[in-house]
Order: C-alpha cells, then sequence, then structure tokens
C-alpha cells in the first residue's frame, strides 16, 4: 500500500513502478468519495505526488449524469481549472455546459479523434505495443504552451469494449532516474521546442516537405527544459514529446541539427525510446466511471485505435494551471490573444 488516511487508501498499479489507485471505505458512490478527498486534500496530494503523479479512481459513474462533481473534484489539484474557451479549442469540443471540460470523442458534434493503429498491431510477443517509434502519439497536454499546464483528469463517459481505445502512461522521474550519468550531463541544460499539432511542423510533415503553416504569435511552438524540476517533489523528470509535438522544422531540441535526420532527430528518438520502454508505461484499460489524474509535469501519455466505425467513444478531460515551477514565474499565457 502506498498510503491511507480514514479517508481512503491508494494501491500500486500491478504489474508497474509507478501509480496508483484510490479506494474509498464502504463503496463510497461519487459525492461521497469527492467529499472524502476533500477532507484530506493533503494526504490526497500526498499521495498523487507519491505515486509519480498518476491516480486511478474506479466507479465515478455520477459524474456522467452530475459533470460539474469533475470540476469540483479538479479544483482540489490547483488554482485554476482552464475555462477552454479561452484556448483555440473548437466549440464543438467543449462540454456544452461546463466549458471546463474537453470532448475527447467520435460522437458528434465533437470532431472525431481516432489514433492510427500500429502497424504490426501487436508486438513480437503479442502484447500490446508502447514503445515509441512502434506506438506513436505520446506527448503531454499542451506542452506547445507557456506556462504549460500541471495536472490534468481524464474521465470515461463512454469507454470502448476492453482490448482497445485504452490510453496509456509513462514515469517521466523513473525513465529519468534510469539514464546513464552521461546522458543525464549532455540533457542537463537542453531545450525541446514544442509545436501545436496541426500546424505542419511534425516530423511527417517535415519528410514530405510541406511548407509549415503562418501562425499566430498565440501558436507559436515554445521552447521547454528536456529535464523539469518538479516544484513540489524537486525530483527531476523527462519532459518531451514525440514527432508529432515537437517542432521538426527549428528543433525539435536548440542548438541541435533541425530537421527529421539532424542529431537532434536521433537524440529524440533515443530518448523517447527509452522513456517509453514497458518497465516504465502502463496501460489503462477504462470501464465506464473511471478517472485517471496525471501529472503533465513529469508524465506523457498516448491513446491507443479503437474501431471508430463499430464504437462510439466519449471522454472528458480538464487541466489544472497555477503551479509550472519558478522558471515560469510572471510569464503571461501564451495562448491568451494579446
Amino acid at each position: 500500500m502506498l498510503h491511507a488516511t480514514s479517508q481512503f487508501r491508494i494501491h500500486p498499479l500491478p504489474g508497474i513502478s509507478f501509480g496508483g489507485i484510490v479506494e474509498f471505505p464502504g463503496n463510497a458512490d461519487t459525492e461521497a468519495a469527492i467529499a472524502a478527498a476533500e477532507a484530506t486534500p493533503t494526504a490526497l496530494l500526498k499521495a498523487f505526488y507519491d505515486a509519480h503523479g498518476l491516480l486511478v479512481l474506479k466507479n465515478m459513474e455520477a459524474i456522467s449524469d452530475h459533470p460539474g462533481l469533475l470540476v469540483r473534484l479538479s479544483r482540489l489539484f490547483g488554482p485554476e481549472v482552464e475555462d477552454y474557451r479561452q484556448t483555440v479549442t473548437s466549440r464543438n469540443n467543449i462540454h456544452p455546459d461546463l466549458p471546463e471540460i474537453l470532448v475527447v470523442s467520435n460522437v458528434p458534434p465533437a470532431t472525431p479523434r481516432v489514433p492510427e493503429r500500429p502497424d504490426p498491431p501487436l508486438t513480437a510477443d503479442g502484447q500490446l505495443p508502447v514503445q515509441f517509434p512502434h506506438r506513436r502519439g505520446w506527448h503531454t497536454d499542451q506542452s506547445y504552451r507557456r506556462p504549460p499546464p500541471d495536472i490534468s483528469l481524464f474521465y470515461a463517459d463512454l469507454p470502448t469494449p476492453k482490448g482497445q481505445g485504452q490510453t496509456l502512461y509513462a514515469d517521466g522521474i523513473g525513465a529519468y532516474a534510469a539514464l546513464p550519468p552521461a546522458m543525464k550531463e549532455r540533457i542537463a541544460n537542453l531545450e525541446g521546442i514544442h509545436a501545436q499539432p496541426g500546424r505542419g511542423r511534425s516530423e511527417q510533415a517535415a519528410r514530405a516537405g510541406k511548407a509549415p503553416d503562418p501562425l499566430t504569435p498565440r501558436e507559436a511552438p515554445q521552447r521547454q527544459p528536456v529535464v523539469r524540476i518538479h516544484p513540489v517533489t524537486g525530483e527531476p523528470a523527462l519532459y518531451l514529446c514525440e514527432s508529432g509535438q515537437m517542432d521538426w522544422v527549428d528543433g525539435p531540441f536548440v542548438g541541435m541539427q533541425p530537421g527529421p535526420d539532424g542529431d537532434g532527430a536521433r537524440l529524440l528518438y533515443e530518448l523517447m525510446s527509452h522513456y517509453t520502454s514497458p518497465r516504465f508505461a502502463y496501460a489503462h484499460d477504462w470501464d465506464r466511471g473511471d478517472l485517471v489524474i496525471y501529472d503533465n509535469r513529469s508524465t506523457i501519455h498516448s491513446a491507443t485505435w479503437f474501431d471508430a466505425d463499430t464504437h462510439r467513444r466519449r471522454m472528458w478531460r480538464t487541466t489544472v494551471h497555477g503551479n509550472p515551477g519558478a522558471q515560469f514565474a510572471g510569464e503571461r499565457k501564451s495562448w491568451l490573444a494579446a
């Protein structure tokens, strides 16, 4: 057991070295569980950070009927829950009643977001692929902004059947700790250049020879440290994404040869392959009512393929801001219009 109070217990996730499952006593319903978390918020946050920033809460189905409960729980994790109307998010991907909730779904009116299926779909030993570059899509939320967000809460309102539509999470603290000393020294002061997807700056766009889209100031790529010191725990973690959310026009790294065949590209592939190796990765197979809370400052995640022609999927996400670290102190939000 990772942590226990009179209000809840935290059990380790099976088969992986980070993350925890929150157990509330007496089969507490959703509102009672949230009230229990509110009663000891410091203990819940400590458990979250002790688990390297990944907690799973089961049986939270009442959020589907009362989505305000998701926003209420989110407020325990930081001073500001993002209002998606202030971003470049399309209104059809924002919850109609609560602008703090992003809708990730293939159910209209949301814009369908269905990951590609890996090729081959399974590893040589028949397992779900998790490691880059076999698995694509690894990222941390909104790393193309400064200051980037702290924590996200991801809720399954309508999951797909078991065995598809999973979400993968990887432990940036554990992955950094396992790097050889020479690599730690090499990346100690390195900065990555993070770019908003869909703007023609991905590896795939660069290889296709496409000219990148013109950008407004609020869409400009942002520099971020490759080694990010967690502002709460002081632990170093890898902080980078893979080919779709890094800038392959001017990066992916500051001061290294840019483009898909440069030395920066080779380093990114090496780091991301290490970061997403199975020993650092957890695959969450969703049940309705599951809620996963993850720390964007020290984890990355990736969605897996599902048969969108047959199955409907609707997930809700909130994003919490407020403690990105001292190096971001005083910065205005890069994604807001001047």
